[in-house]
């Protein structure tokens, strides 16, 4: 296909959707997380969700117990990490923060309104408070645009010493897999917002309309992972960090692995661990709610998530 084609039909997708879409979206506010009904379950009962809210007065063995605080993507919610959690407390030996982003579930107005360092902030919250309380065995597990925010933290150098000692980033995103993304400055005021489609179990965790407000501030973050990826950059000493990617992923391109395992070293320039997923999902950790789940899914997000108690328990 000629570029002069590859452009017309980029452009004939483009009318298409903005022929479709309207700037004010129909939100059902009794089964969209859009509304004004339903909230992510951690803001009406942080104590579920929060280790450094679930116990005040954590003993020496609890100090010294793994926490993993565990972060979801862009428009989801800590549904995203909940099959995890059930893994973790079937295993024992470990404790599990998830962590809701910033501006993330709550109403499409406050979804609109939010920057991507408002989402990040949660994550620091977080963290700070698990120090303060005297943890000192802190990691972290994110997915797909938890990724990037995390990677942004460690740039910044907010977590140094003493900070976390294994980071797991599920299905990174640096390079969308869909292109259309890049241009959602151009024409993003035009289209409002991006509707998506989801299963019946999928309603109320994730925002069925994506405001083009978001859209911009994710793209102005995997921008900006990008750059910092090609100055480089290490983890802090005596951070480690694994990254699980899969091969097919529809949201996140492949390369993304690529380009993480280039630019981020750890502290003593050696390479970290990237492991390829033989998957055409993205965030293969998170199961629950999709359509056609195979056992080899299964098997994968098994060894995932074998693969990271491992680790951390060691």
């Amino acid at each position: 296909m000629t570029t002069e084609n590859k452009l017309l039909r980029l452009l004939v997708i483009l009318l298409l959707i903005l022929s479709a879409c309207s700037k004010n979206p129909d939100i059902n506010n009794a089964t969209m997380l859009d509304g004004d009904q339903i909230f992510d379950p951690s803001l009406y009962n942080p104590a579920q969700y929060l280790i450094s809210v679930a116990i005040t007065n954590p003993d020496a063995v609890q100090k010294n117990t793994p926490v993993l605080i565990a972060v979801h993507g862009y428009s989801a919610s800590t549904f995203e990490w909940d099959e995890f959690r059930t893994f973790s407390n079937a295993k024992g030996n470990m404790l599990v923060s998830q962590v809701l982003l910033g501006g993330h579930g709550r109403t499409y107005e406050e979804f609109k309104n939010s920057s991507w360092e408002e989402w990040q902030e949660p994550i620091m919250t977080e963290y700070n408070a698990l120090r303060a309380k005297g943890y000192n065995n802190i990691n972290f597990a994110g997915s797909s645009t938890a990724c990037p925010l995390v990677m942004d933290l460690i740039k910044k150098g907010k977590i140094g010493d003493n900070g976390m000692k294994h980071i797991f980033l599920v299905d990174p995103i640096i390079i969308p897999s869909d292109k259309l993304l890049t241009l959602i400055g151009l024409v993003g005021p035009m289209l409002g917002y991006m509707e998506t489609t989801m299963t019946t179990a999928e309603e109320g965790h994730w925002y069925h309309f994506r405001p083009q407000e978001t859209l911009k501030q994710l793209l102005d973050l995997i921008e900006k992972s990008r750059k910092d990826l090609q100055n480089g950059y290490h983890l802090p000493a005596g951070t480690r960090l694994k990254v699980y990617k899969s091969i097919k992923d529809p949201t996140a391109d492949a390369v993304s692995a690529v380009l993480i395992y280039k630019g981020l070293k750890n502290s003593d320039g050696s390479n970290i661990d990237i492991e390829m997923i033989d998957s055409d999902l993205h965030v293969v950790t998170r199961l629950n709610g999709r359509d056609h789940i195979t056992q080899h899914d299964r098997d994968i997000q098994t060894h995932v998530f074998d693969d990271m108690y491992k680790l951390l328990i060691q």
